[in-house]
């Protein structure tokens, strides 16, 4: 039939006259009524692509020219309408779904820790809903939208990728029942059965001889055999508990794990007399806060320290990087804070280019982030050299291990009074001891000590960083 028509069309004759015969040749005895309902597919000629058009066909009129929308039309409108409808929304448009958001580059999945809200809880716009437990950091996800939470979507302690759903959300709250999740279903519920189930529930006889049976063929158990002196008594089960480990507590074992197995790993030490340093803290104390707001510590002393140091031995601000060595341009230096959740490591960049004020507000900005669980992964990537404070903690000594990729960290310690001699007399001074360990694959004995005694010698005497000394 469609040869028919492409061979009239070609000789100029019109759409309906073409139409009428074909369909009186192809069904001459179908009525009026059953025409006007046919859908017919032209492919015209002499036009350059393939069109569709459905044309209906009325009794005693002729054939349209505009196309008509069929059903499979509405039904491919449908699919596109839900297409580009608005991220999030269900068709009713009333519930919104929460999922996990972009969590950074480096992290392709997360633990769900924890709900902060649960079923009938009222929310607000990019109000948390729930933690994520990553690598690193803990995300929240926020609710997209104002409403009532609906469901839970996801468990707790199940792995999510960003994307995945959590929870609905109604944003006006209808039908959804304001009950907590823990909440129990009433005992009258649970007890009503049908009267089918009653029937079935209904006692048995008892069988009297089934026990006296039981009796005769019972047979007393052996006793459990004795202990012998030698046999250690172990604790019993119901006295310990077993919990799975957080995702930042397996990262963190597992860095330190490489850092152990790939790092020819050596450590030196010093002591350092801190009654310079403490003077200086002790006399400007007051005159720093009024001028910078915030406390002058001991940290940031040993931050200038320490980036002097790496100046001076530019070989422990670099990295081994398979056959060649990476030297680092620029100083960034990781602080190792430790949370409850597990240690963390934030980076100060460029701390070669900030003074003493400088460095204090970043470390307390850092160290409160890390505590509260808001720090960014970008806060913590990167670092070229450690400082490891165990002193606050009243660690005496410690061989810290090396943070990857760098080479290098630095441990302080807690500070004691001790009897020094100075000037041929024996006075009390308060001294710590700091530790430095080092990867021996790429840095010599030689460079470490020079590294470690240029620390003693700022810190003892701060003046030599106005003088370049």
């Amino acid at each position: 039939m469609l040869g028919i028509i492409r061979r009239r069309v070609a000789s100029g004759g019109s759409y309906t006259s073409i139409l009428r015969k074909s369909m009186q040749t192809v069904q001459p005895s179908v009525s009026a009524s059953r025409v006007s309902g046919r859908e017919i597919l032209i492919h015209p000629r002499g036009l350059g692509h393939v069109r569709k058009f459905s044309h209906v066909i009325l009794p005693g009129c002729s054939v349209g020219c505009q196309p008509k929308r069929d059903s499979i039309s509405s039904t491919q409108q449908a699919i596109n309408m839900q297409m580009w409808s608005r991220l999030f929304s269900s068709e009713s448009g009333d519930l919104v779904d929460a999922v996990v958001p972009f969590m950074g580059e480096s992290i392709t999945d997360g633990t769900l820790a924890k709900f902060l809200k649960n079923p009938g809880d009222t929310v607000e716009v990019d109000e948390p809903i729930a933690q994520i437990e990553t690598d690193k950091v803990t995300i929240d996800v926020a609710s997209p939208e104002a409403g009532v939470i609906k469901e839970l979507v996801a468990k707790e302690g199940e792995t999510v990728e960003p994307g995945f759903k959590i929870a609905i959300i109604s944003k006006s709250g209808e039908g959804v029942a304001h009950v907590a999740p823990s909440e129990k279903i009433p005992e009258k519920a649970a007890s009503k059965s049908s009267p089918a189930e009653k029937m079935e529930e209904k006692p048995k006889p008892k069988v009297e001889t089934a026990p006296v049976l039981e009796k005769q063929l019972k047979v007393p158990s052996p006793p459990p055999p004795k202990r012998s002196a030698t046999e250690p008594q172990l604790p019993p089960k119901d006295r310990e508990r077993r919990v799975p480990m957080t995702r930042l507590r397996k990262r963190v074992a597992t860095r330190l794990k490489d850092s152990q197995n790939t790092f020819a790993m050596l450590t030196t030490f010093n002591e350092v007399d801190m009654t310079n340093l403490m003077k200086l803290r002790s006399d400007y104390k007051d005159a720093f806060v009024e001028k910078h707001g915030v406390k002058l510590g001991l940290m940031s002393g040993f931050v200038k320290a320490a980036v002097s140091g790496l100046q001076n031995q530019p070989i422990i601000n670099a990295v081994i990087d398979g056959d060649d060595i990476i030297y680092r341009d620029y100083i960034d230096i990781s602080i190792a804070v430790g949370t409850p959740k597990g240690l963390v490591v934030p980076v100060i960049r460029n701390a070669d280019k900030m003074n003493f004020a400088e460095i204090e507000k970043e470390i307390n900005t850092l160290s409160k982030k890390a505590n509260d669980g808001s720090i960014s992964i970008d806060e913590m990537a990167g670092g070229s050299f450690t400082i490891s404070n165990g002193g606050v903690y009243g660690s005496l000594l410690s061989t810290p291990i090396i943070n990857p990729p760098q080479s290098a960290i630095l441990g302080m310690h807690s500070i004691v009074s001790r009897p020094m001699v100075v000037g041929g007399n024996v006075v009390p001074r308060p001294m710590m001891y700091i530790a430095l360990t080092y990867d021996h694959r790429l840095i010599d004995g030689r460079e470490a000590v020079f590294f470690l005694r240029r620390i003693k010698d700022v810190v003892e005497d701060p003046r030599r960083l106005l003088l370049d000394i």
